[in-house]
């Protein structure tokens, strides 16, 4: 097949660069839900302005461009061994050209393959089906983030603040409710659901992720499951965790559930969480030629702008902070306030954070910002290019976080989905806060580098090494503020109420 890799080559590219329609519209029913000149309202503005970015430059809509899960059909005499080899180069393709980022690492040594290629990635499901003349493709891009917060339950179960989930619908129901509620801002919110109920805990989690191949849009053809996730999207977003866990209207864009048959003594509910940044697309190719003949998830028209602006708007009230920051300036800011970062900003991730725990930094630290991000940088001459740069869950450097703060004069953190009581003690203790960016958005902080000045352990890969940028207004919201206040404490518990009143309900 002639134009296989090719078409795999553009498949790659659209799924990470570009929302499917059914995800547009739901994110911009959002925005037009959401209170005005809220956080909430800012980071769905934000998201709005990094897709059109996205789009428009054929860019990494997040810079976490994930696990790449294939969902293939073949005829019965396709040569999946070809069409693998050909997979693989379009995939090595499509990293070196920056549409994704290097995300393979071996398990045992932490080396990154810098190609996405490896053992047990990328992952490809083969089924045959009977049309001789047609194959199917589906992509899922699932960033770690999301990954994260996927959870499953056995049931009967209890709940924290929703109490017995039995084996029965509404057992079903709660642990639902609570994949929700654990998951906070970690995963990205406004986030949506695939729930499979029943299997084992392999088939289970697997069925789960395949009801996000569903459109958004659609109706579940089996009526109690098409009740449950209505009652799902009006009760999820009645939690008021909102867009980034920021509090808000919307917290769930989608909620798709499916069952299959299970063991008498196993009931799973298995729950894959995805983020906003929903990159899901298939395609129909020619079997003989390998072209495709058409998209499964786009409209004939082009993507409509889900902004009317190419920028946030600014009110006038963001405090400018310039590297590196004083005591005095961290202890100024309270939670709520929007921040301008200009000067130096230090990437970090979880290679670099353990590191740092029983190591010098290369760099003096002191007043200075890390930033929790993988970003996606090419090499461009002597120098390097910035193509994607949005923050990672901060929640897995909660171990080192309050220790590097201590050790270096860490001023500000910057990440998503806020921190725990250790790092909320550190901030208070040495007059440091935690800023957070918006999830995603990772186009739009891209603009904000005005240059890769060097970097730190290149060993460790591009996600994990310390990249020195220097940054130019770099909207943040002060989430954790050196007084011990947190915003993502406060949710937390809000949510936590309101799932409380949730323990009855009826379908």
């Amino acid at each position: 097949m002639k134009d296989f890799k090719g078409s795999m080559l553009t498949l790659i590219t659209d799924t990470s660069t570009n929302l499917p329609p059914d995800v547009r519209r739901a994110v911009t029913h959002a925005q037009r839900q959401e209170t005005p000149n809220t956080r909430a309202s800012l980071a769905l503005d934000t998201i709005a302005v990094n897709v059109d970015m996205a789009c428009a430059d054929t860019g990494a809509i997040c810079q976490d461009t994930g696990m790449l899960s294939y969902y293939i059909h073949t005829p019965r005499n396709a040569d999946q061994l070809a069409m693998k080899a050909q997979i693989l180069e379009a995939i090595e393709q499509a990293t070196k050209n920056g549409i994704l980022r290097p995300n393979s690492v071996d398990s045992l040594t932490g080396k990154n393959s810098g190609n996405n290629l490896g053992p047990g990635t990328p992952v490809i499901h083969w089924e045959q089906w009977d049309r001789p003349d047609e194959i199917e493709v589906k992509l899922i891009l699932k960033g770690g983030g999301c990954e994260n917060k996927n959870i499953q339950y056995s049931l009967p179960a209890q709940l924290e603040h929703l109490g017995k989930a039995g084996r029965n619908l509404d057992g079903v129901r709660k642990c639902i409710l609570h994949a929700i509620w654990q998951a906070q801002g970690h995963g990205c919110s406004i986030g949506a659901l695939g729930v499979g109920v029943g299997g084992d805990r392999t088939s289970g989690y697997e069925f789960a992720k395949q009801q996000l191949f569903r459109k958004l849009d659609d109706t579940n053809p089996i009526p109690e499951l098409a009740a449950l996730e209505q009652y799902i999207m009006d009760r999820g977003n009645r939690l008021q965790i909102g867009t980034m866990g920021f509090g808000g209207v919307t917290t769930l864009i989608g909620c798709k559930i499916g069952a299959i048959n299970r063991l008498p003594a196993c009931f799973f509910v298995s729950v894959a969480y995805d983020c906003w940044a929903f990159r899901r697309q298939g395609v129909i190719l020619d079997a003989s030629t390998g072209a495709i003949k058409r998209w499964l998830y786009k409209d004939d028209t082009p993507p409509v702008r889900m902004a009317d602006h190419d920028q946030i708007a600014l009110t006038g009230k963001e405090k400018r902070l310039q590297t590196p920051i004083s005591e005095e300036a961290a202890r100024s800011l309270a939670v709520g306030d929007v921040v301008l970062l200009s000067g130096t900003m230090y990437t970090g991730r979880d290679t670099l954070h353990a590191y740092l725990i029983d190591h010098d930094s290369p760099v003096d630290l002191q007043g200075q910002v890390i930033y929790h991000c993988g970003p996606v940088i090419l090499k461009s001459g002597d120098g390097w290019t910035m193509k994607a740069a949005g923050p990672t869950t901060s929640s897995r450097e909660e171990p080192y976080q309050a220790d590097i703060i201590k050790k270096f004069g860490i001023r500000a953190v910057v990440g998503k989905g806020g921190m725990g009581a250790r790092t909320s003690a550190a901030l208070k203790q040495y007059g440091a806060v935690y800023l957070n960016a918006i999830g995603g958005a990772a186009q739009f902080y891209a603009r904000c580098v005005e240059k890769i000045e060097r970097v730190y352990f290149p060993e460790f890969g591009v996600p994990e090494a310390m990249w020195e940028l220097r940054i130019k207004d770099f909207p943040a919201i002060v989430t954790m503020d050196a007084h011990g206040n947190s915003l993502h404490a406060d949710v937390e518990k809000t949510s936590a109420d309101i799932l409380a009143t949730l323990t009855d309900g009826s379908l």
